[in-house]
């Protein structure tokens, strides 16, 4: 039987229909894009096929029939034209200096220069680009496809640098400006990116882009659907099942809750995340396969800069003109996190226009949280998952003492300005809230943890099979306090039937230690 090839990391179309590996046809989608506009733009995470999609555009038009043989796109097209194609790849460049992307930005010209030709007024990037258009046209008889990927990498590697975003703003904005000012040159440019930014950002003046990115009818043209799963990936969900010991329903629930959940409109299909599902069946084991690529640096920045409370990141409400567009000095981190593919459209409610944002899966919950705690807590990536086990075990164990003074080591160790920053009275609170997020968070993936949440407190039920703990937590008031609230307000009435034992917990914490003072048992 032949093997069966994922296509994990594999950016070139030809490359992959060449060498064999299994692709999920999207041609059909590619033929209606390029039958039907002239201008897109496409966000979607990473590692969610956006580079593949557009080298499939690129062989589609250098005319390469072959490459499609037995895909949609095959009884669909009829003529097969060769055009000259201009492919801008801006995810190959490191964004940390002025002329960082001038570099990336010549090389790429070069080249096309040498094929095309240059023009003695050509002195700008701008001018460069418009020349090279303009020729490609009349050397060939064809109009020229543009094909720009990762178009916002300088932008989202220069977030926190003002300086440096409005250096590459002032480069950018007259490039991308060509795709509008060379109209009857283009026969069709695609943008692809990660955010999109508005406002006074790069698209400002690409108002003839046509942005499908929440387009109902575009929604699956990356990743992958159910029906898609089922039909290009049954065997393979079978596979697993053996080699986990499941059966093919368990296997199916399991790769839905870790992978699924994607949705870039509401009340639309969820899609799997591809790279996460190939990784997946090509080791026939379970993990954190899209994680383990990185998580960009700039997501907590602005989580930091801004003094975001965690927990409000989950089930988070927003406009849709939030969602649609970033400004370049990342003043809300919402719509970057969002665009970044660690939240998802889960809801909509029509009369107020509001999209309820969470996690799509459980890959990208637990994974954005252990990425967070060394940010928060001093403890290393290698540290954090032994810490929470620990956590977990004396949950478990009912060793509640045990517990706390774990939990006093994680404030103990915390560095002064981690804790207080700018702002001592509000982030001293902004820091104890944040730090309990992250480990009730963690624990939450292996305990049953009910929680919510107001400024000044939180309430916290956190159950196992054996005992159910609900806690208060108070700042500037004691432990007796604490405990006296769970009482009078009834916490524990919901349980009084439970046959499992039952802890109250008032702790307090001190604003002069910045830690936990002391903690109440009843």
């Amino acid at each position: 039987m032949k093997q069966r090839i994922y296509p994990i990391g594999i950016q070139s179309f030809e490359k992959l229909r060449r060498d064999g590996y299994i692709y999920v046809d999207k041609t059909a989608l590619i033929y209606k894009l390029v039958t039907t506009g002239s201008y897109y733009f496409l966000s979607r995470p990473r590692r969610f096929g956006k580079s593949l999609l557009l080298s499939t555009l690129e062989a589609y038009f250098r005319g390469k029939r072959e490459l499609f043989e037995g895909l949609a796109i095959e009884q669909l097209e009829q003529n097969w034209t060769v055009r000259p194609v201009l492919h801008l790849d801006l995810n190959i460049g490191k964004y940390d200096a002025p002329d960082s992307l001038d570099k990336i930005l010549d090389n790429a010209l070069t080249a096309w220069e040498e094929q095309y030709g240059t023009g003695p007024s050509e002195t700008t990037l701008a001018l460069r680009f418009k020349g090279i258009v303009q020729r490609a046209v009349e050397q060939t008889g064809h109009r020229v496809a543009i094909l720009v990927d990762e178009y916002d990498k300088p932008m989202l590697q220069a977030i926190g640098n003002e300086e440096l975003q409005k250096e590459y703003r002032n480069t950018l904005k007259p490039f991308y400006g060509v795709l509008k000012t060379m109209d009857g040159y283009i026969k069709l440019g695609f943008l692809t990116g990660v955010t999109k930014f508005g406002k006074v950002s790069v698209f400002s003046d690409l108002n003839n882009l046509k942005d499908i990115s929440m387009r109902r009818d575009y929604i699956d043209i990356c990743g992958i659907t159910d029906k898609e799963l089922h039909r290009y990936f049954d065997k393979d969900l079978h596979t697993l099942a053996d080699v986990q010991g499941l059966d093919y329903e368990t296997v199916c629930l399991e790769v839905q809750k870790r992978y699924d959940g994607y949705h870039f409109n509401f009340n639309t299909p969820g899609i799997y995340n591809p790279f996460s599902l190939l990784n997946t069946f090509d080791a026939m084991a379970f993990g954190s396969y899209w994680f383990a690529t990185g998580t960009p640096s700039y997501l907590v920045y602005l989580l930091k800069k801004h003094h975001y409370r965690l927990e409000e990141i989950e089930k988070v409400e927003v406009t849709e003109d939030v969602l649609d567009s970033i400004d370049s000095e990342g003043t809300n981190p919402i719509p970057v996190i969002y665009q970044s593919g660690y939240l998802t459209i889960k809801d909509y409610d029509p009369e107020f226009g509001l999209y309820t944002l969470d996690y799509p899966n459980r890959e990208v919950e637990e994974g954005f949280v252990k990425y967070l705690m060394p940010f928060y807590i001093d403890k290393s990536e290698a540290e954090a998952p032994f810490e929470i086990r620990r956590f977990v075990g004396e949950v478990r164990n009912g060793n509640i003492d045990g517990f706390f003074h774990r939990l006093q080591s994680f404030f103990a160790d915390a560095p002064y300005e981690v804790i207080v920053g700018q702002d001592p009275v509000r982030n001293v609170e902004l820091f104890f809230q944040n730090v309990l997020f992250i480990v009730f968070r963690l624990a939450g993936f292996y305990t049953q943890v009910e929680y919510h949440t107001s400024r000044g407190r939180i309430d916290l039920v956190l159950k196992t099979d054996k005992f159910i703990y609900v806690m208060e937590f108070k700042q500037g008031a004691t432990a007796e306090e604490a405990l006296a609230q769970i009482n009078e307000k009834g916490y524990t009435d919901a349980f009084a039937s439970d046959p499992r034992t039952l802890y109250k917990i008032g702790v307090s914490f001190s604003d002069e230690q910045r830690n936990i003072e002391r903690w109440l048992v009843e």
